[in-house]
């Protein structure tokens, strides 16, 4: 969409065109330390001290640095330099912590890979990344391809590792090396690594430890999966300043009222949750004392602003992987609801926010312009894609300093009158869905592979991000209908579940703009007649079916559903299956777990394990209760 075509942001007021690129700083930190060193310097202050605390397992201080320190020196040994990648995959746990520090100390960049991704899309990482080791638990080294490196399995591998000094490695690092590097999803069809040096790392984490004062009394939260970039932020700013890290289990993070609970029983002190969570936590009830001081979220677009009352203060930020997880930061106060969205804040310590037209130009007064950050956080580049990194890391022409650059976000924003930021969406056609930013053309690149795929467009559609599916229309060869389960088993097999469409809509041709790009605004809205099915359709037949069929349709906001068809293949996640879960307890009275949901979930299912736990309870009551709850 071109910037041209965009009306003013209207009913907000605008700062001076001499603040569109003002940069906050803050006090001098020492860039010669990396994040290695601050946690071995709390671990010899605090040796006992609690570090990281999952479930029963509490790892101190102490032992998190020795058994980081352990495995540097066996990562030293296996030839882990500077600028070494080694990769790590493991389920968010404590050994991921320990694990990422350890590359760290051995001088090295982690780059973490989420075990959850299908295996096809962890091979082409490494096999485009070409670590010197990769570190993984047991059952995922056997699966993932072999290859040049080494491999440390942190399960089998143990006792060899016990064997290694506990103390330092000694390795220096400089603050031009790189710390880690992320893969997000690409355009081109396969995902790039962002490439992060420690300098940028610091930036973050001394701007995160000032902006809510953290200290060795705070207790965090850890809940973003091992591949995604918010977990840089959960992570080491803590770490560095004594904090405690606290991982709750995985149906607990996905939960509103389990992790409300959680929250308060761990008396957890500052919490990073992604939009869509945040927005349900906050219309919980929550006690007048907690000792939850802030609530930061991110990823998606912000659609609600705080109540009065909570006693937490709401914290809104945006920023791409490529800006080192934040470029800006706000909090949203309560009472201040208007028509509008709430603001993403202002710039970060050390960073700069351009709002430029296509020219390159700060536009005027009352109009959006595409976002460009500059500044400390700024990304290396894109690891062995020297061509996207031109494109997209272009020459500051703004700064008199030899070498700086601006990140092209693709995102477009204004500027209010307070100097915070508005943000207004995509100028491309990248998606953020639950915090996650998904390119629409690699979906595209791997269903049109499918054989009896000829074309393709995938889009989002939903009112918020907590609402949209992703769904797929595809021209078909040969006049061929493939079931929606066996296209989407296709993708799975290379795409992660959150990048995997949900709806699948067949189509004659694709419908094309005059300048022949596909005109997205004519795609027919999806129905139950025109989606393919995995199976023919199945109506309601008993009275639970029947009402069952009617909070699934309205969640999902669909016509209608088939009593076999699966909540999650439909577009359900495991935010609205907490919203069923309630609707269910509500109007029939009995509790299910995620878990149940998870393993029984379509109507009919459902309806059977509701029927069952029902007649557990008719035994306690009347007739008349037991048939108006059957009713």
């Amino acid at each position: 969409m071109p910037l041209s075509s965009l009306e003013p942001y209207t009913n907000l007021a605008f700062a001076a065109p001499s603040e569109a690129a003002r940069c906050a700083t803050h006090r001098v930190h020492p860039l010669d330390l990396c994040v290695s060193d601050l946690i071995a310097t709390q671990a010899a202050a605090t040796p006992d001290a609690p570090a990281v605390l999952a479930g029963t397992s509490t790892l101190s201080y102490r032992e998190l640095d020795q058994r980081s320190n352990q495995l540097a020196h066996q990562l030293i040994t296996l030839g882990v330099e500077r600028e070494t990648l080694v990769g790590t995959c493991m389920n968010r746990s404590t050994e991921t912590i320990v694990c990422a520090l350890g590359v760290l100390k051995a001088g090295g960049a982690y780059l973490p890979l989420d075990p959850a991704y299908p295996i096809e899309r962890l091979n082409f990482m490494l096999n485009e990344a070409q670590p010197r080791v990769l570190i993984a638990g047991e059952g995922m080294a056997e699966q993932l391809s072999i290859g040049p490196w080494d491999i440390v399995n942190v399960d089998s591998d143990r006792s060899r590792l016990d064997l290694q000094p506990v103390t330092s490695t000694g390795v220096e690092v400089r603050a031009d090396q790189l710390a880690y590097v992320i893969y997000t999803s690409g355009s081109t069809g396969q995902p790039k690594g962002v490439q992060i040096t420690h300098e940028s790392l610091l930036n973050l984490v001394f701007w995160h430890r000032d902006e809510f004062e953290v200290t060795h009394a705070d207790k965090a939260s850890h809940l973003a999966g091992v591949g995604f970039d918010a977990a840089v932020w959960e992570v080491w700013p803590y770490l560095t300043a004594g904090a405690s890290l606290h991982l709750p289990d995985d149906e607990t993070r996905v939960s509103p009222e389990r992790l409300r609970d959680w929250l308060l029983s761990q008396e957890i002190s500052i919490s990073f949750l992604p939009t869509a969570l945040a927005e349900r936590v906050m219309t919980l009830e929550w006690p007048q004392q907690s000792a939850l001081r802030f609530l930061l979220t991110g990823a998606d677009t912000l659609h609600r602003y705080p109540t009065a009352g909570l006693p937490f203060q709401l914290v809104n930020n945006y920023g791409p992987t490529e800006c080192t997880v934040v470029a800006t930061s706000g909090r949203v106060l309560p009472g201040a609801e208007t028509n509008n969205l709430p603001s993403i804040g202002r710039p970060i310590a050390n960073t700069t926010v351009y709002l430029l037209d296509e020219n390159l130009r700060e536009v005027p007064q009352g109009q959006s312009g595409e976002l460009y950050l500059g500044g400390a956080g700024l990304a290396r580049g894109y690891l062995n894609r020297p061509d996207l990194t031109a494109e997209r890391f272009i020459r500051d022409p703004f700064s008199p300093e030899p070498g700086a650059r601006l990140y092209k976000t693709g995102d477009l924003a204004c500027r209010l009158l307070d100097g915070q930021l508005a943000y207004l969406g995509r100028i491309d056609d990248q998606i953020k869905i639950l915090g996650h930013r998904i390119e629409p053309n690699e979906i595209v690149a791997v269903l049109d592979r499918h054989p009896s795929i000829q074309s393709s467009v995938v889009v989002a559609r939903g009112n918020n991000c907590e609402e949209k599916r992703l769904i797929a229309y595809a021209v078909m060869r040969n006049g061929t209908t493939p079931a929606a389960a066996d296209l989407r088993s296709f993708l799975q097999n290379e795409l992660p579940e959150y990048m995997v469409p949900s709806i699948f809509v067949p189509l004659e041709t694709l419908p094309l703009t005059p300048n022949g790009k596909v005109d997205r605004a004519a795609l027919p809205d999806p129905d139950a007649e025109n989606t393919l099915r995995d199976e023919p359709f199945t109506a309601p037949r008993t009275p639970i079916e029947v009402r069952m069929s009617g909070i699934v349709t309205t969640l999902l906001n669909l016509n209608e559903v088939s009593v076999n068809d699966n909540f999650f293949l439909l577009g359900g996640h495991s935010l609205l299956g907490t919203q069923l879960i309630g609707r269910i307890r509500a109007i029939f009275g009995v509790e299910l777990g995620l878990r149940t949901l998870f393993d029984t979930p379509t109507i009919a299912d459902l309806s059977t394990e509701i029927e069952r736990l029902i007649f557990a309870r008719v035994e306690n009551m009347t007739e008349d209760e037991a048939q108006r709850l059957l009713a």
